[in-house]
């Protein structure tokens, strides 16, 4: 790449996204009936997706989900690595980080847009190193649309057409731009 990502920027990334397609669904999707999601607990989510990488590093996401063997490994690395963090902590502070280091049961319904919210990120990286003259970020970039096209969320489809596009403007080009 011609600019390195850290985790931090990464995760701030991935929380911008993830409050976006909360949003998203919030306000243009949720069905009669249904519980709105909390913007919240969705960023909170986002922040401490990759957490486990701080001890563990990044692993390359074609080695991560190589195989199911591999990929399970990895999810047994990643829920031990969040636990030490955890473990880490003051035993009076663990409930207030545990929800999302490791989420379970009631964020079931935010699990989906977070996956989504990450290859947000994920494309936009690869949209940027591309519009660097890194080509060889253009097969990801196509890929993680097309990954984000799969998951056959209405959220995510509406951020890909409405709001994706802007991301290949220069702010000149987003401040002339009579449709937004």
């Amino acid at each position: 790449s011609t600019r390195d990502e850290n985790l931090s920027e990464h995760s701030l990334d991935t929380a911008f996204f993830m409050h976006a397609l909360l949003s998203l669904h919030n306000r243009r999707f949720l069905t009669p009936g249904e519980e709105p999601l909390d913007l919240g607990t969705g960023v909170l989510l986002a922040i401490y997706h990759d957490a486990a990488e701080i001890l563990t590093g990044d692993l390359p996401t074609p080695v991560k989900y190589f195989s199911a063997e591999i990929s399970e490994a990895y999810k047994a690395v990643e829920a031990a690595s969040c636990q030490s963090l955890l473990d880490l902590l003051p035993a009076d502070l663990r409930e207030d980080y545990a929800p999302y280091l490791l989420p379970a049961g009631a964020y079931t319904r935010y699990l989906p847009y977070l996956k989504a919210a990450d290859r947000f990120s994920a494309l936009v990286k690869c949209m940027e190193e591309t519009r660097q003259g890194n080509f060889e970020f253009r097969r990801a970039a196509a890929q993680t649309r097309e990954a984000i096209s799969a998951m056959a969320l209405p959220e995510a489809d509406c951020f890909l057409r409405d709001f994706i596009p802007a991301f290949e403007k220069t702010l000149d080009e987003l401040q002339t731009q009579e449709d937004f």
